[in-house]
């Protein structure tokens, strides 16, 4: 094995990104066992970034499940990815609503479990795709996943799509009650899929003139330069296609309320766009975020949004929104696994009850979740 390929397997470990679970059944007393599903879909209107095949959108959905169904925990690394029984049978025929989860820069799925269990709890069906090149359940990163978000918005809608037509997942859907959460660089995507619009040329030509400034400076996640994406705006196929679909609204009317945990990108954002969403957005950041500073976000967005409910979370930092980390993590990976001044679990407790309310005000109305 090279060593590049025992740094990726290093990471990979160390970040807990991959989508396996652990054969320790475990009994969570919960009212209703959370079920876990894995999906391989696919998009054939794009190409995967190698020009090669279809786009995947390999998805994990999550959702209440028949009682005396046996969850497992879902370890990996130094991440605890929560627990559920995979492939177990619904809990009932109940349509629910539908809740789409978008995770971070070089993330994945799993590192919403937190998230989506929570919501499965509250009423809902949960789904997450694994972002194609910018998700570290796959072999490598590529620098199209990291500088072309839209394609993000639209792995949703295209979720969206597929699910519905699932035999065994779409019956249980209520597709008129669809919303959106999303974290880091998934809170600009379930954004966009309210209509934000990212000005790709826009911010080339400011970040060639001020590189250093916010938003100009790659993510740590990101292996590549600057300069390695002119390169490829220039001469790769899949790049310049994807260019092309970046001027395309992302709009999907069938998202009826968005919530947002410390959102990429905002300052970036074209302010026109977002001031013509007309859905219900709630953001939830940090006050000691580095990475998505709160002041400049929260600025953009309570000016520029019609309604949006913005809150900072004294002493919450960008990472501590990923999935609660092992004390191995918190000992030897302290740059995903400090928690700041606010303890993860305790962040997790507040997000959920937010996003659970939140959804349930706006999704389900005076209308009760089975």
């Amino acid at each position: 094995m090279r060593p590049a390929q025992v740094d990726r397997l290093n990471f990979l470990c160390i970040a807990g990104i991959c989508v396996l679970a652990s054969a320790c059944d475990v009994s969570r007393g919960r009212p209703v066992p959370v079920g876990r599903a894995l999906r391989a879909y696919t998009d054939s209107t794009r190409t995967d970034w190698s020009g090669r095949g279809p786009r995947p959108l390999a998805a994990t959905v999550w959702y209440p499940a028949a009682k005396g169904s046996r969850e497992s925990d879902w370890r990996i690394g130094v991440f605890n990815f929560g627990s559920g029984a995979l492939d177990a049978p619904f809990a009932d025929g109940v349509r629910r609503p539908l809740v789409l989860l978008s995770h971070g820069t070089g993330g994945s799925a799993a590192q919403l479990s937190w998230l989506a269990e929570g919501l499965v709890a509250g009423g809902f069906i949960v789904a997450a795709v694994n972002h194609h090149g910018n998700t570290a359940a796959e072999e490598r990163y590529m620098p199209h996943g990291f500088v072309l978000p839209w394609e993000r918005a639209r792995d949703l809608s295209v979720l969206l799509d597929r699910l519905a037509r699932d035999a065994a997942i779409g019956p249980h859907l209520d597709t008129t009650r669809v919303g959106a959460a999303g974290f880091s660089l998934g809170g600009y995507t379930v954004l966009a899929l309210a209509g934000a619009r990212y000005p790709f040329a826009d911010w080339r030509r400011r970040c060639a003139a001020m590189p250093a400034a916010p938003g100009c400076v790659l993510p740590p996640e990101a292996p590549f330069t600057l300069l390695a994406l002119d390169s490829l705006a220039r001469t790769d196929g899949p790049f310049q296609a994807s260019l092309a679909r970046g001027e395309l609204p992302t709009l999907d009317a069938r998202i009826r309320a968005v919530f947002a945990m410390a959102p990429a990108l905002v300052p970036a954002l074209d302010t026109a766009s977002l001031q013509a969403i007309q859905v219900p957005v709630r953001v939830v950041l940090g006050s000691a975020d580095a990475q998505v500073p709160p002041g400049p976000t929260a600025a953009v967005l309570v000016r520029f949004i019609p309604g949006a409910v913005v809150e900072t979370l004294p002493g919450v930092v960008h990472y501590a929104f990923l999935a609660p980390c092992t004390l191995r993590g918190r000992l030897f990976v302290r740059a995903l696994c400090a928690d700041g001044s606010t303890d993860r679990g305790v962040l997790h407790d507040t997000v959920v009850h937010q996003a659970v309310e939140f959804f349930r005000q706006r999704l389900v109305a005076n209308r009760v979740i089975e």
